[in-house]
């Protein structure tokens, strides 16, 4: 097992390697950053000055390292925009990222695993058409239609629900709901298919055959074999959830980090998109971690 760990770990740290080069060339592909950081009025020995200051009159690869020990250490430098650093300005906005994505989760498993689970067990009949309907309109409607849509029914129609802004638990609602319903939907595939493959096993069928009842079979030899895949995956739905926050926080005023992206690309502020980026894929590589040893963990096959 410990080796597997290992395995999993060493090849999280070099797809953060890799896209930390793919972040810091995108700040320098769009221009020089000194340029950014003075007026249109400067004179060419101030633009000299701000260089050296900021190590751009060195070598590309010195300016990465340099770069990269600064990052590990946590600091991405300061925000264009508001001259904070970029590291406090993320840290005041992620909570509530984190915040909004374990309600979603929480709705993806309340919602997703049950419906598969019935649909699975009832192959064929109404409520598998019908909740196979659900789940291809889930994935099918985008992130910001399925938002807008909601805010207008229960917000502008019916004045149930605030229409944005973090506040009470009546405003996390609509943003969970749109933020989970197209992982909630896969999330209801993927349970019905893992369901119809463990009730098809041979010992589920030697279950049968030995005069267990067909509730027994289904709890005691299907149900936890059919969720093996589906709670392994808890770790990916979550990074999926937070990745996928970038619409959803724009569409509700959700000040989260995925809104704060978004911001970022208005202010053309790359320090800050910069940090937005790699605190994401820190994020999302933690999950797909967790996700791949908690596999390995329910299920020894894949160690090896």
């Amino acid at each position: 097992m410990s080796r597997f760990v290992l395995s999993q770990l060493l090849q999280s740290l070099v797809t953060l390697f890799v896209i930390s080069i793919v972040v810091f060339f995108l700040g320098r592909a769009t221009g020089d950053p000194a340029m950014l950081l003075l007026p249109s009025d400067a004179t060419p020995e101030q633009f000299e000055q701000v260089r050296r200051d900021l190590g751009l009159d060195k070598p590309i690869y010195t300016q990465y390292v340099s770069w990269a020990e600064k990052v590990v250490r946590g600091d991405f430098g300061n925000s264009i925009r508001t001259r904070d650093p970029v590291s406090k300005i993320i840290m005041e906005r992620l909570p509530n990222s984190l915040t909004l994505a374990l309600v979603a989760l929480s709705f993806v498993i309340l919602v997703g695993i049950p419906l598969g689970i019935i649909a699975g067990i009832n192959r064929g009949g109404p409520i598998d058409t019908i909740s196979q309907m659900v789940a291809f309109a889930g994935m099918s409607v985008p992130v910001f239609w399925s938002g807008i849509v909601l805010m207008q029914i229960f917000s502008v129609w019916l004045g149930w629900l605030p229409t944005s802004q973090m506040g009470g638990p009546q405003h996390y609602v609509m943003p969970a709901f749109s933020l989970g319903l197209f992982v909630a939907a896969g999330t209801m595939r993927l349970t019905r298919s893992s369901m119809l493959d463990v009730l098809n096993t041979e010992y589920t069928k030697l279950a049968r055959i030995k005069g267990l009842s067909e509730v027994r079979v289904i709890l005691i030899h299907a149900l936890r074999n059919a969720l093996i895949p589906v709670v392994s995956f808890a770790g990916v739905y979550f990074a999926l959830l937070v990745s996928m926050a970038v619409v959803t926080e724009t569409v509700f005023s959700w000040p989260g980090i995925g809104r704060l992206a978004y911001e970022a690309v208005l202010w053309r502020d790359f320090p800050l998109i910069q940090g937005v980026i790699l605190a994401i894929s820190v994020i999302t590589m933690a999950c797909n971690l967790f996700a791949e040893i908690l596999y390995a963990y329910i299920d020894p096959r894949i160690r090896y």
